[in-house]
């Protein structure tokens, strides 16, 4: 057994330890021990007896980092915060769970500096695979290195990149949604999205302009009100785009963030929904069947994802040898209450 610490506690055996005892070298302590390079048999038997007579216990975590065999899996959500990643971050870790694997979750903020930052570290780790929602398709040289070297999963955005994604019809989504308000009597439609850093923004934006120009609408750059995804900033981008004389009758949100901004900024200044204005949101979200009208939105396939992602990861680490798959989820418009038919 080791010897006693300063407070009267076991000191764990080391490898200084075992090769003292075993009248071996360190460094061939420490190959028999964690089972690489050569170690003649003789040294390796003393090596083991000493370990056993010392109750050495060497570090399983370590060992496994160096062999890749940790069970573990990482994803880099755009940002955790969202409610869309948040559902399939959970619903990532219960699929690999059931298979005997866990999960870490570094979120990227939508920063792709932060992103790549995070992609290195989770490499390092000699992870089984990864899955990623990628904050930008201007660079993307480390996800490459990344599916070279590991199983990896893109999803929410695609990328041409040789690896399996999981995407939804944004593009589709959007230009339904846009158009069910042209039918019901709407010509003036804002917009609230992310800019052109993001596919999917840059998607769903296309479809918004899609729908209009089918109608002979010609887009109209000051209905367009950019906003980073959260509730403060989507307040703020409401705010403007409702302060002008030509107020909008209808309002189209990129994603569930932004329409809880939207209808606490137009409940600010006294605009109700759908009397004065129209409100449809990309995604679906837990409160929009509590307020009141309840919320008319395209809804994502969110909690198919999750699974999905896990599924593709899982085949890759077994073995499957096969061109990248794409996956593309269709969308659906639920219809609600917070869509009125606009009067002439």
């Amino acid at each position: 057994m080791g010897e006693a610490d300063e407070q009267g506690a076991p000191r764990r055996a080391t490898v200084k330890d075992v090769a003292a005892l075993a009248g071996v070298s360190r460094a061939t302590a420490a190959r028999a021990l964690n089972s690489y390079g050569y170690v003649g048999e003789e040294a390796a038997e003393k090596v083991r007896a000493a370990a056993e007579a010392l109750g050495y216990h060497g570090n399983r975590v370590a060992q496994a980092l160096r062999q890749g065999q940790l069970p573990l899996v990482g994803f880099v959500p755009g940002d955790i915060q969202n409610p869309f990643f948040a559902r399939i971050a959970h619903d990532i870790d219960v699929a690999l769970r059931a298979r005997g694997l866990s999960l870490i979750i570094a979120s990227s903020e939508e920063d792709p500096a932060q992103e790549r930052a995070l992609v290195g570290n989770l490499q390092a780790l000699n992870l089984r695979g990864m899955i990623v929602a990628p904050a930008s398709d201007a660079d993307n040289r480390h996800l490459a290195r990344a599916a070279a070297e590991m199983a990896l999963v893109l999803i929410d955005r695609d990328l041409d990149l040789a690896c399996d994604s999981i995407t939804v019809d944004n593009r589709g989504g959007a230009r339904e949604a846009v158009g069910w308000l042209i039918a019901q009597g709407h010509r003036r439609i804002a917009v609230i999205h992310e800019g052109p850093g993001l596919v999917t923004a840059r998607q769903r934006l296309a479809g918004y302009h899609e729908a209009l120009r089918a109608a002979g609408i010609a887009p109209d750059p000051s209905l367009e009100g950019l906003a980073p995804s959260t509730v403060e900033h989507a307040i703020d981008a409401t705010i403007r785009l409702f302060s002008g004389p030509q107020r909008p009758s209808a309002l189209f949100t990129f994603d569930s963030q932004m329409t809880k901004g939207a209808l606490l900024a137009l409940r600010s200044m006294g605009l109700a929904v759908p009397q004065d204005v129209s409100v449809l949101g990309f995604d679906d979200f837990d409160l929009a069947t509590f307020t009141d009208p309840q919320i008319t939105v395209v809804a994502q396939p969110v909690g198919q994802i999750g699974a999905l992602a896990v599924q593709m990861l899982v085949d890759r680490l077994q073995g499957l040898d096969a061109p990248p798959r794409r996956h593309l989820f269709p969308t659906r418009l639920i219809l609600r209450g917070s869509v009125a038919r606009k009067s002439v």
